[in-house]
């Protein structure tokens, strides 16, 4: 492991080439041509120089056997940000597909983990982690790209290895927490254990320097002595599968330090207790030869119970597969044993990568097939639908995420938040906090102002823009206009208008009763108790009633001036009474002497189908049944219901009466629709009219008879010239 710092011209182009055909290297050399061109003098944040870390890391994707167009893009890694126009330039030159991996890689530049603080808890630091995870997959739409970001940050972590400036410090070890926490998980899960190995050794080493140099200070302590038995165990290992007929590659498999110290730290171990310390990998030609070479293993040695895996009867979820097994050795030590066939190899190295080895083969039909079958787990892979993590609850809610309907955009700071899609600014401040979203006045996406019914795109960086104190608008509820899309957003701002409601209603509720107390004089009284003598819970709850009607001074009154304990109330006897409303009759289920009064919102009319509700203080409002208030008041307070009725003699007097008028505005309209009124010798008591976009929509509250009167006037009013619609009110 070494940091490239130079182009060695030759040996860097046979480094980068390796495994190609001469045909694919002529687009490697001109990629490493213009590389130098672009890079020359330029540096990365890290110091280390532009063109040293596209070879290196052009390197170790070659390392891994990817294509042509995989190394070219890497050689060309940060010519986005020095072309004017990359992707026609980069297309025009290398092909479209080099210039896709190059702009795919870019979109990920400023993927960086979210910087820690005291109250950050390890549960949000572990979700942000797995949430950028998700992020970064469901961005690259070539899975190359991020195999291409893997390899980036390798060489990055291989260079803070080389040059120790002890300035670098705060970014070595933001490197490394990048590393250990972000990308070793998403090589892990690439199936790439070649780079999954190097990241988390690396990070390790940075993160944790103590533990990482006992560790290796125990290795090299017992190196001669573990190589000795290694060399021995591989000879004899050798023998009797070569005895069976078995071509098969024995070796000692390399030691990864942070897989040691996880090891230890998770089963309580000490380091002799370890048992991949030592090992040893057979790799075979067949499935069958498995099985056989894991025969001979415990036959030589002594198996240690519960320490053998078959994963290829049950590979893991990444495709894994081959057999483990821990065996004690003569001198009583363990020894791992890894056994599987060449393919499994090249995939538990190579992961994903080797993907692009099986297709540019092009062999046979049945090599094909298996080809696509992988291509098909790929896809399932990137869903992320079978992974297997941790227990805690937020792991569940992804789980069940898909990212076919997830975003991922990020904060300013880097903090990556994940909403639905078509999530616009709105929802993305609503997510932050409720308060962000109830000032949110505008959004920069990328720098760019955007309206606020933008919506949101993967990896789009987000700042909201927000007055010092504010409320949400009415237009953010409106589904034609777009500005929200998620429910937890939508029912925020509901909330926020419930709650104004509400507060209007206190204070026009605090004002009636204040009004009635100085009135009678008892200013001092508790208000608290005067709300439980009306059947209250609170003293908000009677400013509300008084404030909604239902609470009147006569209630009012009645409670200020009942000193002993509240009277229970004979129960009449249910009989049909009549009782004046509005200048006729109407019959109520009910007491003699009731006061009754038509509703103000619907103003029935006989014969209109009636209810009656019983309010407090104010006797018995009548009210049309199909009334939208009558509903809601009967919902909230059923037993309060009474039935009522007109009366059968003759019906005198007027009833107030809604008329809507919607027309095309006109001169005179108003003229014409009043002579209509006054012809039928018809009162009107308001009128109301608004003009806007060559409409109007007008108002009157006239005094009518009954039904027949108001069926004509309606007739009427629909023949004026003009007159869209004409109906009765609420």
């Amino acid at each position: 492991m070494v940091a490239v710092t130079q182009d060695t011209s030759e040996d860097t182009l046979v480094t980068l080439t390796m495994g190609l055909e001469p045909s694919a290297c002529a687009s490697v050399m001109a990629a490493l041509a213009l590389s130098r061109e672009l890079y020359a003098g330029k540096k990365l944040p890290t110091g280390e120089d532009v063109l040293a870390h596209a070879i290196g890391m052009t390197s170790i994707v070659a390392s891994i056997g990817v294509d042509v167009d995989t190394r070219t893009a890497s050689l060309l890694f940060a010519s986005a940000d020095m072309l004017a126009d990359p992707r026609d330039m980069l297309s025009e030159k290398f092909g479209a597909p080099v210039a896709d991996l190059v702009i795919g890689l870019h979109r990920l530049k400023g993927l960086r983990l979210a910087s820690l603080n005291e109250e950050t808890s390890a549960a949000e630091m572990k979700e942000q982690t797995e949430v950028l995870r998700k992020m970064l997959l469901a961005m690259a739409e070539d899975v190359r790209v991020v195999m291409m970001r893997l390899a980036s940050r390798t060489q990055t972590l291989r260079y803070l290895t080389e040059f120790k400036d002890p300035a670098l410090a705060p970014e070595r070890e933001a490197h490394a927490r990048e590393g250990l926490e972000l990308y070793a998980p998403l090589a892990n899960r690439l199936g790439v254990w070649q780079l999954k190995w190097e990241l988390e050794d690396l990070s390790f080493r940075f993160l944790e320097p103590a533990t990482y140099k006992r560790i290796a200070k125990m290795l090299d302590e017992r190196r001669l002595e573990r190589e000795n038995f290694i060399e021995n165990a591989v000879a004899l290992l050798r023998r009797e599968l070569a005895a069976q007929g078995i071509q098969a590659e024995v070796y000692g498999r390399p030691k990864h330090i942070y897989s040691i110290w996880n090891k230890m730290r998770g089963k309580d171990l000490s380091f002799s207790e370890v048992y991949d310390v030592r090992a040893v990998r057979i790799i075979v030609d067949e499935v069958k030869d498995c099985y056989t070479a894991l025969s001979l293993v415990h036959q030589q040695w002594q198996p240690i119970a519960k320490e053998f895996d078959d994963y290829i009867a049950n590979p893991k979820g990444n495709f894994y597969r081959s057999l483990h097994t821990a065996v004690l050795a003569q001198d009583g030590r363990a020894l791992e044993v890894q056994i599987r066939t060449h393919e499994m190899h090249q995939h538990a190295e190579l992961g994903v990568a080797a993907h692009w080895r099986y297709k540019e083969a092009g062999s046979s039909a049945k090599a094909e097939g298996e080809y696509e079958d992988k291509i098909a787990w790929l896809r399932q892979l990137l869903s992320w639908r079978d992974e297997i993590t941790d227990s805690a609850e937020w792991v569940a809610e992804f789980k069940r995420a898909s990212l076919d309907d997830t975003i991922y955009v990020m904060t300013p700071q880097g903090k990556v938040i994940d909403l639905a899609q078509g999530a616009t600014p709105v929802d993305f401040a609503y997510r932050l906090h409720t308060d962000l979203g109830h000032r949110c006045r505008g959004a920069r996406v990328d720098g760019q102002l955007v309206p606020l019914n933008t919506p949101l795109a993967n990896g789009q960086s987000v700042e909201i823009i927000a007055a010092k104190s504010g409320a949400p608008s009415r237009d953010w509820l409106s589904p034609t206009q777009g500005y929200l899309a998620t429910h937890r957003a939508r029912q925020k701002v509901r909330q926020w208008f419930s709650a104004q409601e509400e507060a209007e209603l206190l204070t026009q509720g605090r004002a009636l009763v204040t009004r009635e107390l100085q009135r009678e004089g008892q200013t001092q009284i508790n208000i608290e108790e005067l709300a439980q003598k009306l059947g209250l819970k609170s003293s908000n709850e009677l400013y509300i009633e008084a404030a909604r009607g239902e609470v009147g001074s006569r209630a009012l009154h009645q409670a200020l001036h009942s000193d002993e304990a509240e009277a229970q109330a004979a129960q009449p006897e249910i009989q049909t009474k009549r009782s004046k409303a509005g200048g006729g009759e109407v019959l109520i289920l009910g007491v003699d002497k009731l006061l009754t009064q038509l509703g103000r919102c619907c103003k029935p009319v006989p014969p209109d189908d009636i209810a009656g509700f019983v309010t407090r203080g104010r006797g018995v409002s009548i009210h049309r049944k199909e009334c939208a208030n009558f509903r809601n008041m009967v919902k909230r307070n059923p037993e309060r219901r009474i039935e009522a009725t007109w009366g059968d003699g003759r019906v005198e007097g007027v009833y107030a009466v809604d008329l809507k008028v919607e027309a095309s505005d006109r001169q005179g309209l108003l003229r014409d629709i009043s002579e209509v009124l006054s012809r039928e010798k018809v009162n009107v008591t308001a009128v109301s009219t608004l003009s806007q976009q060559g409409g109007a929509n007008m108002s009157f509250t006239v005094e009518l008879p009954g039904l027949d009167k108001l069926k004509r006037i309606l007739t009427l009013l629909h023949e004026v010239p003009g007159v869209i619609s004409v109906r009765r009110g609420q």
